[in-house]
């Protein structure tokens, strides 16, 4: 098979392990390429995930690099399986690389942890609340654009209510919930399908509210993806130039820990719910 030469996120993901196992190991990429009888550049390619690498070639690199984890292995080798076609996929060449990213990396994920200071989550967005925050881009999106990037956002969302939703955890603060993008009607409508959402058994809704105080990474967006295994965790932040995805173990544990701050400061689900409620009301 032909090596890619735009790799997604997830594939990245797997050949930046697999370098890491190598490292860890202190095995050079020749002797690697020796093993898995290729030559160095095909090696390198793995590496930078333009390149696929069989579950046989991959379970005798762990072997020769010690690793003995076998939960971690096999889930490298479901990352190395031939791409099923996902449904982001029909919006490759119209909309950016790392929107698809995202897609596919939640769709792959155990758990979600969602923090946001600002606005209303992604997935938890009414369609107008959602094309309300689209049209506030500079600079301003197309029409046409728009509207792709709220069909791609409303199919992100189906992954919440289908047959094995992942759970579903959420901080949303008090800023978020009285800003009202789209008008009044719009913000009360929003507020009313987190009510709504927050019911579910998968998903938890907690509020912080302005009295919690300050907490670390305030005003950050924080989408923490949870792999099959702990290794296997993605945070996506948001920049000025679009999403970034993060995963050293470091900084995964600021993440975790900043997540972990901001749920304890928050609300218990029912009063996080009575919180919206009573906001609703205000408008």
């Amino acid at each position: 098979m032909p090596p890619r030469t735009s790799p997604t996120e997830r594939r990245k993901r797997l050949g930046a392990e697999l370098r890491k196992m190598r490292l860890a190991a202190d095995v050079s990429a020749e002797s690697a390429a020796g093993l898995l009888g290729v030559d160095r550049s095909k090696v390198s390619a793995i590496e930078q995930g333009v390149r696929t690498i069989s579950e046989e070639r991959l379970r005798a690199l762990a072997c020769h690099c010690d690793c003995a984890d076998e939960p971690y292995i096999s889930s490298l080798i479901e990352m190395a399986q031939p791409r099923q076609r996902g449904w982001w996929e029909r919006y490759r060449g119209t909309l950016p690389a790392a929107l698809l990213d995202i897609a596919e990396l939640e769709a792959h994920s155990t758990r979600i942890r969602y923090a946001q200071s600002v606005h209303i989550p992604g997935m938890l967005q009414t369609s107008d609340h959602a094309l309300a925050v689209f049209r506030f881009v500079i600079p301003a999106l197309p029409e046409q654009q728009v509207a792709v990037r709220l069909a791609h956002r409303l199919e992100r969302q189906r992954l919440l209510d289908g047959d094995a939703p992942p759970e579903y955890a959420g901080v949303i603060h008090e800023a978020a919930l009285r800003m009202q993008f789209g008008g009044r009607e719009v913000a009360r409508a929003q507020l009313e399908y987190l009510i709504h959402v927050s019911e579910r058994d998968n998903i938890t809704l907690l509020v912080m509210p302005f009295a919690a105080g300050g907490f670390p990474g305030a005003g950050q967006t924080v989408n923490y993806m949870e792999g099959t295994v702990p290794q296997l965790d993605t945070v996506q932040v948001d920049s000025t130039h679009g999403p970034e995805f993060v995963h050293a173990e470091t900084r995964l544990a600021k993440y975790r820990t900043h997540l972990d701050w901001m749920e304890h400061l928050s609300l218990s689900p029912t009063k996080s719910r009575d919180f919206i409620h009573n906001v609703a009301r205000e408008l």
